[in-house]
C-alpha cells in the first residue's frame, strides 16, 4: 500500500493532540513528519516502536548517525533536545558507560528512603491546600503537580531551595515547543549557569546529594563523567524527573474527576491506585513524542517504505499507547480494570527510563493522599475548558483548577 511523501506538519502547540495520533495511525506503522522544520518519521506502531528502541539499527548520537545534525543544532528550536551529551544521546559502548555511571543515583534503595521524604512533601502540600476557604477554587497543577516534583528533585540533587523556582521555569521552556530557535539557545544557556552554579557549590562543598554523587561516581573501569557529561546528566535527571512526573499527576487527576466510575472502582478496593498510575501512564503519557532518533542503517517498514540511513526518527508514545492493534476497541478509554495496561512511556530496552520506580511512587502517593484528604474533590471547570500546554512534546494542561470542597 502507498502512502503519501508529504510530511505531516506536527502542531507546536498540541492543539489537537488525540486528533494528530489517530492521523498519524491512518498512516501506517511510519509517517513522515515535520517536527518544527525537520522531518522524521514518527513511529507509532507499538511492535515496530518496540523493536526500534531496542536494536542496534537505531541510533540517538546525532552526531555519528545524523547528517542534518550540524544544521539543526545552528537553528532548530529544539537543538537542545539532539545537542546534549549524556546517556539521552548516547549509542553503544557510551550509553552503557553513562547508564553504569548514573544506575546507582536511582537504586532501589535510594528510592525506598526516599518514601518518608515523598510522603512528608505531599502532607505538607496537602495541609496548605486544606487551609483554603470552602467553595474556592485553586489550581492543583501549581499548588501540588509542580511543587511535589520540583520539591524532591531539589532535595535529591541539593538544588536550594530558593533556586528550584528558577530551575522549574527553565526547565518549562526546554519542552515549550512554541519558542523560537533564539528564545531556546537564551533559555539553555541560562539553565546551563544554573547547572554550572551548581555543580561548583557540590564541589566546594559536597553533601549526600545526587550531585555530589555524580561528581564522585566512577565505575569498576575507573571512568568518570566528563565536564559536559556531567552538566549533561543533571539536565537530564532534573528534567526528566520534573516535567514529565508534573504531567502524570496532572491527568491522572484529570482522568479521576472526569471518570467518576473509574475512581468508585479504587474506593471499592476493586482497583488499586497502582492501576490509576499505570492507565494514566498508557491513555496519556507525560511526553508525547521523543525527539529524536535515527537510523544506522537502511530499515524497511512492513508496508514496502524504508527509513533510510541517517533519517531521523520521531518515538511517538503516546499515539502507540493507544494503538487499536494493543489495547483493542477500548484504546481511548480510561479504564482502571483493564487486565494489561502495558505501555511504552518510559521508553522500552536499553533505554528504559531509570527513575520510572521514583515517579510511579510519587504519583501514587500524591494520588493517594489528596483523594483521601478531600473527598468531595471536584473540576471547577468544564473538562473541554482545560486548555493543553502549548508543546509537541509535553503532555498536559496549563492549570487545572478545582474545589477541594463543595460550595
Amino acid at each position: 500500500m502507498s502512502r503519501p511523501n508529504t510530511p505531516i506538519v506536527l502542531d507546536p502547540t498540541g492543539a489537537d493532540r488525540h486528533a494528530e495520533h489517530r492521523r498519524l495511525r491512518a498512516h501506517g506503522a511510519a509517517a513522515l513528519v515535520d517536527v518544527l522544520g525537520v522531518q522524521a518519521w514518527s513511529i507509532s506502531d507499538p511492535v515496530l516502536l518496540r523493536k526500534l528502541l531496542t536494536g542496534p539499527d537505531v541510533s540517538k548520537d546525532g552526531r555519528r548517525h545524523w547528517p542534518a545534525y550540524d544544521e539543526a543544532v545552528r537553528d532548530w528550536p529544539l537543538a537542545l533536545w539532539v545537542a546534549v551529551t549524556n546517556m539521552f544521546t548516547a549509542y553503544g559502548a557510551d550509553h552503557a558507560r553513562l547508564r553504569r555511571l548514573v544506575a546507582p543515583a536511582f537504586s532501589a534503595r535510594r528510592v525506598a528512603a526516599l518514601r518518608p521524604v515523598v510522603e512528608a512533601l505531599v502532607t505538607e502540600l496537602l495541609d496548605e491546600l486544606a487551609a483554603e476557604p470552602h467553595g474556592d477554587v485553586v489550581d492543583l497543577r501549581e499548588r501540588l503537580a509542580y511543587p511535589l516534583p520540583i520539591a524532591l528533585i531539589g532535595h535529591m540533587m541539593g538544588v536550594p531551595e530558593a533556586r528550584r523556582a528558577g530551575f522549574r521555569a527553565l526547565v518549562d521552556g526546554v519542552f515549550d515547543t512554541t519558542l523560537t530557535a533564539e528564545e531556546a539557545t537564551a533559555n539553555a544557556v541560562r539553565l546551563y549557569g544554573l547547572l554550572d552554579d551548581l555543580i561548583a557549590a557540590k564541589r566546594a562543598e559536597p553533601g549526600d546529594d545526587m550531585t555530589s554523587l555524580l561528581i564522585a561516581t566512577h565505575d569498576e573501569e575507573g571512568s568518570t563523567l566528563a565536564e559536559a557529561e556531567l552538566r549533561d546528566t543533571l539536565l537530564l535527571v532534573i528534567s526528566a524527573g520534573y516535567e514529565t512526573t508534573v504531567n502524570v499527576i496532572d491527568q491522572a487527576v484529570t482522568s479521576l474527576l472526569t471518570h467518576p466510575d473509574q475512581l468508585a472502582h479504587v474506593r471499592a478496593g476493586r482497583s488499586g491506585w497502582h492501576d490509576v498510575v499505570e492507565e494514566t501512564l498508557r491513555l496519556e503519557p507525560a511526553v508525547k513524542h521523543l525527539p529524536l532518533r535515527y537510523a544506522v542503517t537502511d530499515i524497511p517498514l512492513p508496508d514496502g517504505r524504508t527509513i533510510a540511513q541517517g533519517d531521523a526518527i520521531l518515538a511517538s508514545y503516546a499515539a502507540a499507547n493507544r494503538h487499536p492493534d494493543w489495547h483493542g476497541p477500548t484504546a481511548d478509554t480510561f479504564d482502571v480494570t483493564r487486565p494489561t495496561k502495558d505501555h511504552l512511556t518510559f521508553g522500552h530496552g536499553i533505554h528504559f527510563c531509570l527513575g520510572a520506580p521514583l515517579a510511579r511512587l510519587e504519583v501514587a502517593t500524591a494520588l493517594e493522599h489528596l483523594f483521601t484528604r478531600f473527598p468531595h474533590l471536584t473540576l471547577a471547570v468544564e473538562p473541554a475548558d482545560l486548555r493543553p500546554l502549548p508543546s509537541l512534546i509535553s503532555n498536559g494542561h496549563q492549570s487545572l483548577p478545582v474545589r477541594l470542597h463543595p460550595k
